[in-house]
């Protein structure tokens, strides 16, 4: 009989808007972390389905602003409560009707829906706050940074050559285990969709 998981598993996903690129995958346990890349949507449920995690983290969004039937329908809303949030701590995003973040948006829910739908409950991270939060940079500005970083803050695993798109799904599954443990702010209102953050003050 196989021996019960000693702590919580966190999956951290850094979604592609479209299944062509690649999204980054990061298992967290115990601080131990595992990255891979992966691609079409199937990969991603089959992961879930053989991992079982308690907890996954999706760095996109997962909702849609009220007032929206439809990302392709547009109308003058634009930004949901954690999105205006983000703008008052002057934080740098993407608006999720603009451009392809549209697509990643249709991605988003469609996989939180299927995820929520087997039981496993969802959160929406967003690893580029986080990173400012923890003073770390960006991935995109400064990758080795970055992993020197999150190997500081503890988390075990990395590889040498983990991509962006690993690091930034390893930065979600710590947001979700500082969730899990209490040590996360909740931005935004529940009934549109809400942003989960590491509680502390932005550093950079």
């Amino acid at each position: 009989m196989d021996s019960p998981r000693s702590s919580l598993l966190v999956l951290g996903i850094d979604l592609a808007g479209s299944p062509r690129r690649p999204t980054g995958i990061c298992f967290l346990q115990a601080m131990e972390a595992t990255t891979l890349v992966v691609y079409e949507n199937q990969a991603i449920l089959s992961l879930v389905k053989d991992k079982g995690p308690d907890l996954v983290a999706i760095d996109a969004p997962l909702s849609l602003p009220p007032g929206r039937t439809s990302i392709q329908r547009r109308n003058e809303n634009h930004f949901r409560a954690c999105d205006q949030e983000l703008r008052r701590r002057r934080i740098p995003f993407f608006p999720i009707t603009l451009g392809p973040m549209r697509q990643l948006t249709e991605r988003g829910i469609w996989l939180r829906r299927k995820l929520e739908e087997r039981g496993i409950r969802v959160i929406e991270v967003y690893p580029g706050a986080a990173q400012d939060i923890w003073g770390l940079p960006r991935a995109r500005r400064d990758l080795a940074g970055l992993s020197r970083g999150l190997k500081k803050m503890g988390l075990k695993g990395l590889r040498p050559k983990a991509t962006a798109d690993e690091l930034d799904a390893a930065t979600a599954a710590l947001v979700g285990l500082y969730f899990l443990q209490g040590k996360a702010e909740i931005l935004g209102e529940v009934q549109e969709g809400t942003i989960i953050l590491p509680a502390g003050r932005r550093t950079n």
